[in-house]
């Protein structure tokens, strides 16, 4: 059984890891973890008290971590320090962040990735595949769509659809359209258009659910690492 941590428990993707977390028998919740200022910090979750300090990370196996940059960075130094290890799905990261995880990652396993999803993770390698086909005869836009209240724009999984169609045949996609409406979870379009036809790859996501089991799969891959950074293609062999 994996002594899970998850951070961020009060929150839209936090809260869904946690419930799922306690009815999967794989795990047992040993901490959960929120910022101080929340206004449900002090009361329990589960029947366990909501931690706010880092330290309360000592004894777990594995943090799953969907929070802010510097909530990330900091969890990421109580990782280091309990030898927790930890699967990351915090968008909005920095390169100096990301540079910071990648050299944290020599000493503990982690998982960072843009999307947990299955689903999007398909996405990706489609996207790829097209990308190598299709070549400079196409043009390639992203559309990506978001709830209001997501901070980061473009989205974390355009970005990285963007880094694939780059690495798959050379190309910077400068064009991505970010629209944020009303509740809607993720809504992802890669479109690659010719002369003579267009063809649109996309992914709607229809409830957060699957981006929280989609953690709960890592969780479970990465407890069985030393150490080394992966990404969610790592986890499902589509690397």
């Amino acid at each position: 059984m994996i002594n899970l941590a998850v951070s961020g428990c009060l929150g839209r993707m936090g809260g869904r890891i946690t419930e799922l977390a306690f009815a999967d028998k794989d795990f047992q919740v040993l901490t959960v973890l929120e910022r101080k200022d929340h206004s449900e910090v002090h009361r329990p979750l589960h029947n366990l008290s909501i931690a706010t300090d880092p330290s309360a990370l000592k004894g777990a196996d594995v943090l799953i971590e969907f929070t802010s940059p510097q909530a990330t960075l900091e969890h990421l130094s109580s990782c280091l320090q309990h030898n927790v290890k930890m699967v990351i799905g915090t968008t909005g990261l920095s390169e100096d962040e990301i540079g910071t995880i990648q050299k944290a990652a020599q000493k503990l396993p982690i998982v960072l990735s843009s999307n947990m999803s299955v689903g999007v993770n398909v996405l990706f390698k489609l996207t790829r595949e097209a990308a190598q086909k299709l070549g400079e005869d196409y043009q390639v836009k992203i559309i990506e769509a978001h709830h209001v209240h997501k901070k980061d724009a473009p989205s974390g999984t355009a970005k990285t659809l963007a880094q694939v169609i780059e690495g798959a045949c050379g190309r910077k996609v400068s064009d991505i359209q970010s629209i944020r409406e009303g509740e809607i979870i993720g809504d992802h379009q890669v479109i690659f258009e010719s002369s003579v036809d267009t063809i649109t790859i996309s992914h709607q996501a229809k409830t957060r659910d699957i981006f929280a089991k989609g953690a709960l799969v890592a969780a479970k891959f990465i407890a069985g690492k030393k150490k080394g950074l992966f990404s969610m293609q790592d986890v499902l062999g589509m690397a």
